[in-house]
């Protein structure tokens, strides 16, 4: 492991997950100015053909039996009211494409085909309120969609209003309805027809606007569904990563710290077999009990992985901490107690001792009174003194000398691993460079800091300090 303090997670931290360039949501934010309704599709196109000669089939059929009633004393000619009906209804097959436009071309059609007297009133009002609500329910432009109905509705009134007064000053007009009295007959006529376009265009405009909103808010349950989706996708493949890097981290510190051990017991038995075969054998013992244990932490990791691939990917766990699918250690000590799970700072000493035999000075010491630890944060500070022990054996020199000591503040606990970095300099192993970065990880899981940099007087050191929860924060 490189030990220079140069080292950071960000040199070995994988490309961020989730990033705008690799998700985006293809559909616009409904709660943005600008948003549209989804565009008219083919569909709906022919369905509002069909509804349109539906339409003008309707208002031929019912001109003629309005012709055969007589009320209409000189009628408009067939071919003149043909043109009109027309005019007002077949627009209506492009009313979601060009909702203003038809509105306007509608509510032309529909005063000259009242002017010139064509029998027909049923269907051109139909026509009429479709337009006025496709503005409300499809025109892009609010604006606009506002502007057009409020102008239509008042070039409509006035229009009306003109009528009633030609018709209130013509006395061959309605001459069954009496105009005797302040409430005569024909007001009562005049106001019920004010009050049924009042209805008439109100109507319009509100079915209109809540066609509209109606639209927005599927358009922003479906956006936001869309949103938790990729919001999904990004934690079960953060997930994943969190848990391949906290493998790698596990397997690392499970197998670095024995392999070196057993490299240096190896190269000591290599130099002491023709001189002393008693001191020689212990180091092949040590060699022997390194790889054991080296064994049994890897079938814990393991043992770990088979029981957590039956378990659901991603959730959090309050049994395993924070973060998208709990942490590995965690799960290593709920599944791998004869194993990994096993090492806690209560084995520090044990630790020690082996580092010792392998022909490392090295010391520790509990400063404070101890108080039980979580099992995940006793397992990080474990691996950490292991991590920085194995680097003053590789990197110290042969004479090197290591103090562990484990202090319990008030309100954390504090590992320092320092050494001397005395003796001559051997060749360091190969290194991944991922150790120091490991110890950032565990550190950090855990809420804590981590100082790790050479000394002045000489050697390196080692310290994190992790906070611990009282009862009273709970």
């Amino acid at each position: 492991m490189d030990r220079s303090p140069t080292t950071t997670e960000a040199d070995v931290a994988p490309r961020a997950l989730g990033e705008p360039s690799e998700l985006v949501v293809a559909a616009p934010d409904p709660d943005q100015p600008g948003w549209r309704r989804e565009a008219v599709g083919p569909d709906q196109v022919r369905n509002d053909a069909a509804v349109a000669g539906a339409l003008l089939v309707g208002a031929l059929l019912s001109m003629v039996l309005q012709r055969t009633t007589g009320f209409y004393g000189e009628p408009a000619e067939g071919w003149v009211a043909l043109l009109c009906l027309a005019a007002a209804t077949l627009p209506l097959a492009l009313r979601r494409r060009y909702p203003s436009a038809v509105a306007v071309v509608i509510t032309v059609a529909f005063v000259v085909t009242a002017e010139l007297l064509v029998p027909e009133t049923l269907f051109i009002n139909i026509t009429l309120f479709m337009a006025l609500y496709t503005v409300g329910a499809w025109e892009p432009d609010r604006r606009r969609a506002t502007a057009v109905r409020l102008g239509i509705v008042v070039v409509m009134f006035a229009w009306l209003i003109i009528s009633l007064f030609r018709s209130v000053t013509d006395p061959d007009s309605m001459p069954d309805l009496s105009r005797a009295g302040v409430f005569s007959p024909l007001v009562a006529f005049m106001l019920i027809q004010l009050l049924t376009n009042i209805l008439y265009f109100a109507g319009a405009y509100w079915f209109g606007d809540h066609a509209w909103a109606s639209a927005r808010e599927r358009a922003r349950t479906a956006y936001r569904g869309r949103l938790l989706q990729i919001e999904r996708q990004v934690v079960e493949q953060q997930a994943v990563t969190l848990e391949r890097l906290r493998l790698a981290r596990e397997l690392h510190d499970a197998v670095a710290h024995h392999v070196s051990m057993m490299g240096v017991q190896a190269a000591a038995a290599r130099t002491l077999l023709g001189t002393d075969l008693e001191r020689a054998a212990r180091a092949l013992e040590q060699v022997e009990d390194s790889a054991r244990q080296s064994i049994d932490e890897l079938q814990g990791v393991l043992g770990m992985l088979r029981e957590t691939a039956r378990e659901p990917a991603t959730g959090d766990d309050p049994a395993l901490g924070e973060g998208p699918a709990g942490d590995l250690t965690a799960r290593v000590g709920r599944h791998a107690p004869d194993g990994v799970g096993s090492l806690s700072v209560e084995r520090l000493p044990e630790l020690v001792e082996r580092t010792v035999e392998a022909g490392l000075g090295a010391t520790y010491q509990v400063v404070g009174d101890p108080v039980p630890l979580p099992p995940l944060v006793s397992l990080n500070l474990y691996r950490i003194a292991q991590e920085a022990l194995t680097n003053t054996r590789k990197h110290g020199g042969v004479r090197a000398r290591a103090d562990v000591r484990l202090r319990y503040l008030p309100g954390a606990v504090e590992l320092e691993v320092a050494d001397d970095g005395a003796g001559g300099r051997r060749a360091s192993t190969p290194s991944s460079g991922l150790g120091l970065v490991g110890m950032r990880e565990r550190v950090a899981a855990d809420g804590g800091t981590l100082e790790a940099g050479p000394r002045q007087r000489g050697g390196f050191l080692v310290r994190a300090q992790v906070p611990l929860r009282s009862d009273r924060d709970d």
